[in-house]
């Protein structure tokens, strides 16, 4: 199982209960159950989001989603 950290949201976001925080993680936790998975961890530190699934399949494709981000 791999660990997926992205600098996500503005510092003042710190917290899992935050708002913000909390309306990715549903968001995470939708996406792995039309995977047929679990998300396995979910922290946030300072704006910092760092998740993981139990499905190597999805940590896969959200990680050329990023790299393909990112050379854009």
């Amino acid at each position: 199982m791999g660990f997926i950290e992205v600098d996500l949201f503005s510092d003042d976001v710190d917290s899992c209960a935050h708002p913000v925080a909390e309306s990715f993680r549903d968001l995470l936790e939708e996406v792995a159950e039309s995977y047929n998975c679990k998300l396995q961890s979910f922290d946030v530190d300072h704006g910092i989001v760092m998740f993981s699934f139990d499905c190597d399949e999805l940590t896969a494709e959200i990680l050329k989603l990023l790299q393909s981000d990112d050379s854009t």
